[in-house]
C-alpha cells in the first residue's frame, strides 16, 4: 500500500487510465445538496487565494503493471467514487459550456485531459470514467449532448443539470482554478499484495472518517498559530472533552454536547450528522474576540452538561436526586434548555430551590405525557424555544404559564386528562425505567424513610394475581372476575410492591393480606410499604374496593406530578398542530411552521407550501419526480398557469388555493413516510394582556432597536433575537456589554463572564478600584455587584417604571439605551482595556 498526497488534476489527466467503479460498489447517490457543497468549496478555495482544499481520499486497485491485453491502466476504484464520479460530471459540465459558447481551446483541453483517453484504439478505453450500469449511460448521454436519448431519472444527469446552471461566463476560469487546487490522499493498493477488503473495512470504520466533535476541533484549532492551538486546546477544548464525557460508560459526548449547544443558540435541533455543517454556518466569521468569548461560553455551559449526564457529580442533594430521575426518564431533549437555566443558577439569575422546582416541573410535564400517551417527538419542539419564554423577573411561574399553553400534540396533560389514562394503562408492561421510577415515587412520597424500591427483594405483586385460581373466581361476581381479568389487571390499582411476591403468588387475598409462614411475616398487614397501607383494612379484593384504591393513588399522584397552578389567559393556547391534525387553512395566517425540527417565522401557507416542496425534492428528487399524480412537475415552465420553479429546472404549478395546498403536502409527507414532519402554528389574533407572544415581542423590540444603535457604531454586528437581552463584547474575552429588558426595567450591564470564577472576581476588583474615575465619567451613581456566590459579576444603570409590553414606552426606552450606552462604554472603555 503507498499513499500519497496530490493534487486531482494530476490525477484525472494521467495517460492512458481508465477509472472504474466496480459493480459491487453502491450506487452514484450523490444529490444536488452535495454538489452545491462541493461546487462552494471549489469556488471559495480560488476566490480567497488559497493554495489547496483538501477532499479527502480515494483509494484504488491496480495490477502493479500494464496489462498486454489492455491498452490503458485500470484503476479500480474501491473507495471515492462519490467524489471522483462528480469531479468527472463538473468537468463535463464545465466542457458542454465551454463548447457551447465558443471557447475552443478550453473546451477541448477539458475533453481531452479530464475525460477521455483521446490515442487508444478500443472504444470501452475512451472514457477515463468507466461506470458499469446505468449511471454509465447517464454519464455518456451528458457527455455527447443526447440527454433526451437517456429519459430516465438518475443523479447524474440531475447534478450535471444543476452544475450546468451555475456555470457562467464570470466564474468558468474560477471553477477551473479552483478544481486545480483541490488535493486528495491517493491510497494505492496492488493486488496480490494489498487486502482491499481489510483496508475498505477499515477506512469505513475506525480509518479516515472523523467524529462531528473531530470536525469541530480542527474547525477551531487549525488556523491558529502553535503556540495559540496549544494555549485554547488546554484552556477551552480539553476541558470540553473531559465535561462532555460518560464518566460511568467511558464514552465521550462531545458531539451530542455541541448539538445541545447549537439547539439552544438556533432554537432548531441539528441533524446528528450536520453538526459540524451547523456549527461552522454559526461561526463563518470568526473575529477573534467574539468567537474566543463563544468558545468560553460553550466550555461554561460543558460544565453544567457535566451535572446533566452524570448526575453522581453534582453536590446538592435535591438537585442531584432531580437529575437522576431526569436521567432515568430519558429526557434528553431538556438538555438544551437546562444548559443555560443552570448557567442562570451560576450567575444568580435562580437560586437553588426554583432550580428543584423546574427539574420537578420538567418531570411532571414528562411524566403526564406518558401516562396520557402523547408522542415523545413533540417534546424536541418545546424544549428547544423554551428558554426563549422565560421573563427573568418571574422565572419559574413563566415557565410553567409557557407550558401550560402548549396544545395539541405538545400539551400539558390535565388532572381531567391524567385520571382518565391512569384509570386503564397497563403500568406492568412498560420499560422497566418507567415502572421503577413511577413506583419509587409513588411509595416515597413525604415518607419519612426512604424505601429504596429498586432493591431486587422488593418486587411487583399483582393483588388480583395473572393466573387466578377457581377461589378467586368463587369469590368475585363473573362480573368483577371478568373486569380484572381483562381491564384492570395491570392496571396501577391493582398493582403493590412486596418482597414476598413468590409467596404470595395466585392466593386468595385473605390469604395475601394474613401470610405469616414461619414468622416471616409475608402478608401485607405486616408491611410497613404506603402502596399495602390501604389494603391492611380490607377482607376482600372487589372492583368497588380497587376504585376507591385507584382514588387514593390517584390523589397522591396529583401532589407528586403537579399541574402548575398559574393562570393562562383564554385565547393564550399555543396550539401547535400536526398538518393532518389541523383545522382547513381558509381565511387564515400562521404564526410559523416547523419541519423536520427547522422552526420557520412565515404567516403565509404558500411559503410554507414552497418551503417544504423544495425540501422534499433536495431529499429525494426521484421520489418526487415518480409522484405526478400528487404533484405534476416538468421541466417546461409554460406546462402551468404560474410556475413556480421547484429546483434545478422543475417546474410547478404554485396558482392553487390554501387548501388544495394542505391536501398536496399531506400526500407527500405520507409518500415520504414523514407524517409526523410538518406542524404548524395558525396567529390566535392579538394577545391578551401581553401574556401570548412575549419572545415575538422582544424581537419586535430589538428589531427597532438595533439600527438606532447602529447610527451610532453600537452594537452593529448583533442579531435581533427572542431573548430578552442582546450582547457584545467588550474588547476582551469574557468581558461584555448587555441591554436587557424585563416587564418594568431597561437595563445597561457590563457583564464579566469567564468560566473561572477566580478570573471574574480578579477583573471586577481591578475595575472597581477605579470606581470614582468611572462614575465621574458616567456622571451618576452605578450598580456594582460581584455576586461572591455567583460565578459572574455584573456593574449595571437601571432604568425603572416603563411597561415593556406597552409598546407605546419604547421610546422611553430606546432613548436611555442611545443615551447612556456611549457613555457608560466610554467611561468604562480605558479600564478594561487595562485588564488585557
Amino acid at each position: 500500500m503507498k499513499a500519497t498526497e496530490l493534487q486531482i488534476i494530476n490525477f484525472l489527466q494521467a495517460p492512458k487510465v481508465q477509472f472504474v467503479i466496480p459493480i459491487y460498489q453502491r450506487n452514484y447517490d450523490w444529490t444536488i445538496s452535495e454538489c452545491r457543497e462541493l461546487l462552494k468549496d471549489i469556488i471559495q478555495v480560488a476566490e480567497e487565494n488559497r493554495a489547496s482544499h483538501f477532499i479527502g481520499s480515494i483509494v484504488f486497485i491496480h495490477d502493479g503493471v500494464y496489462s498486454s491485453s489492455n491498452e490503458v491502466k485500470e484503476l479500480v476504484i474501491i473507495d471515492g467514487q462519490q467524489r471522483l464520479t462528480t469531479i468527472n460530471i463538473l468537468y463535463v459540465a464545465l466542457y458542454r459550456f465551454a463548447k457551447e459558447n465558443g471557447i475552443a481551446n478550453d473546451a477541448n483541453m477539458v475533453f481531452d485531459m479530464f475525460l477521455t483517453n483521446q490515442y487508444v484504439q478500443k472504444e470501452t478505453s475512451k472514457l477515463k470514467l468507466k461506470q458499469t450500469d446505468r449511471n454509465g449511460d447517464a454519464f455518456k448521454a451528458i457527455l455527447y449532448g443526447n440527454e433526451k436519448s437517456f429519459p430516465e431519472y438518475s443523479n447524474v444527469t440531475e447534478n450535471f443539470t444543476f452544475f450546468s446552471g451555475e456555470i457562467t461566463s464570470e466564474n468558468f476560469h474560477i471553477i477551473l482554478d479552483g478544481l486545480n487546487r483541490l488535493i486528495f490522499v491517493e491510497v494505492s493498493l496492488e493486488r496480490g499484495k494489498d487486502d482491499p477488503q481489510r483496508i475498505f473495512e477499515s477506512l469505513n470504520s475506525t480509518g479516515l472518517d472523523l467524529s462531528q466533535s473531530d470536525l469541530i476541533r480542527n474547525f477551531i484549532l487549525m488556523d491558529l498559530p502553535p503556540i495559540e492551538q496549544d494555549r485554547i486546546f488546554e484552556s477551552i477544548w480539553s476541558p470540553i472533552e473531559e465535561n462532555a464525557k460518560d464518566l460511568a460508560k467511558k464514552t465521550s459526548l462531545v458531539s451530542d454536547f455541541i448539538r445541545d449547544y447549537l439547539t439552544l443558540k438556533n432554537k432548531k435541533i441539528p441533524n446528528k450528522n450536520k453538526v459540524y455543517q451547523e456549527f461552522k454556518i454559526l461561526f463563518r466569521d470568526k473575529n477573534q474576540d467574539g468567537f474566543y468569548q463563544e468558545l468560553e461560553d460553550i466550555k461554561s455551559l460543558s460544565v453544567h452538561y457535566r451535572k446533566l449526564v452524570n448526575p453522581s457529580t453534582v453536590a446538592d442533594k435535591q438537585v442531584r436526586k432531580e437529575l437522576e430521575y431526569i436521567n432515568r426518564l430519558e429526557i434528553n431533549v431538556a438538555y438544551p434548555f437546562l444548559l443555560q437555566v443552570f448557567e442562570d443558577l451560576e450567575n444568580g439569575l435562580i437560586e437553588l430551590p426554583e432550580l428543584v422546582s423546574i427539574l420537578k416541573l420538567i418531570q411532571s410535564f414528562a411524566w403526564r405525557r406518558f401516562i396520557v400517551g402523547l408522542p415523545t417527538n413533540s417534546l424536541n419542539k418545546v424544549f428547544m424555544t423554551l428558554y426563549s419564554e422565560i421573563d427573568t423577573e418571574d422565572y419559574v411561574e413563566s415557565i410553567e404559564k409557557a407550558l401550560m399553553r402548549k396544545g395539541g400534540s405538545s400539551k400539558f396533560p390535565t388532572n381531567d386528562d391524567i385520571r382518565l389514562a391512569l384509570k386503564d394503562k397497563d403500568l406492568y408492561n412498560i420499560q422497566s425505567k418507567n415502572r421503577s421510577y413511577f413506583f419509587e415515587l409513588l411509595e416515597n412520597y413525604n415518607n419519612k424513610e426512604y424505601v429504596d424500591t429498586s432493591n431486587e427483594a422488593i418486587t411487583i405483586e399483582h393483588i388480583f394475581p395473572r393466573t387466578p385460581t377457581d377461589e378467586w373466581k368463587a369469590q368475585l361476581t363473573r362480573e368483577q372476575f371478568a373486569e380484572f381479568k381483562d381491564k384492570y389487571l395491570n392496571t396501577i390499582a391493582n398493582l403493590t410492591l412486596s418482597g414476598n411476591n413468590g409467596a404470595l403468588s395466585n392466593k386468595t387475598f385473605q390469604e395475601k393480606k394474613n401470610m405469616n409462614v414461619n414468622g416471616n411475616e409475608q402478608g401485607y398487614i405486616h408491611s410497613r410499604l404506603w402502596l399495602n397501607s390501604y389494603l391492611q383494612k380490607l377482607e376482600e379484593w372487589t372492583v368497588p374496593h380497587l376504585e376507591e384504591r385507584f382514588e387514593i393513588i390517584y390523589e397522591r399522584f396529583l401532589k407528586i406530578w403537579k399541574l402548575p397552578e398559574v393562570i393562562v389567559f383564554e385565547g393564550q393556547s399555543d396550539e401547535e398542530q400536526n398538518i393532518f391534525d389541523a383545522e382547513k387553512p381558509t381565511f387564515k395566517k400562521l404564526e410559523y411552521f416547523i419541519f423536520e425540527n427547522n422552526k420557520v417565522e412565515e404567516d403565509a401557507i404558500a411559503q410554507m407550501y414552497f418551503y417544504v416542496l423544495r425540501s422534499l425534492f433536495k431529499k429525494n428528487s426521484e421520489v418526487m419526480v415518480s409522484g405526478q399524480e400528487i404533484l405534476k412537475i416538468t421541466r417546461n415552465q409554460t406546462d402551468f398557469r404560474e410556475a413556480r420553479e421547484l429546483d434545478n429546472g422543475w417546474f410547478f404549478e404554485s396558482n392553487i388555493d390554501s387548501n388544495t395546498k394542505f391536501s398536496v403536502l399531506k400526500k407527500l409527507l405520507t409518500l415520504f413516510e414523514m407524517e409526523e414532519e410538518l406542524i404548524i402554528k395558525y396567529q390566535t389574533g392579538s394577545t391578551n394582556n401581553g401574556e401570548t407572544g412575549t419572545a415575538m415581542i422582544r424581537k419586535k423590540y430589538w428589531l427597532q432597536l438595533l439600527p438606532l444603535l447602529q447610527k451610532i457604531k453600537l452594537f452593529e454586528n448583533i442579531n435581533a433575537t427572542k431573548d430578552p437581552w442582546i450582547s457584545e463584547g467588550a474588547g476582551i474575552a469574557c468581558v461584555q456589554y448587555t441591554l436587557s429588558n424585563t416587564k418594568s426595567c431597561a437595563r445597561i450591564e457590563l457583564g464579566i463572564i469567564s468560566s473561572q470564577k477566580d478570573l471574574n472576581k480578579a477583573y471586577f476588583k481591578r475595575l472597581h478600584t477605579n470606581r470614582n474615575q468611572i462614575e465621574s465619567a458616567l456622571g451618576q451613581e452605578i450598580e456594582w455587584q460581584e455576586l461572591p456566590n455567583s460565578k459572574m459579576c455584573r456593574i449595571k444603570i437601571e432604568l425603572h417604571g416603563i411597561d415593556f409590553l406597552d409598546e407605546y414606552s419604547w421610546g422611553i426606552r430606546n432613548d436611555f439605551y442611545t443615551e447612556m450606552l456611549p457613555r457608560f462604554k466610554n467611561a468604562f472603555h480605558p479600564y478594561v482595556m487595562a485588564l488585557k
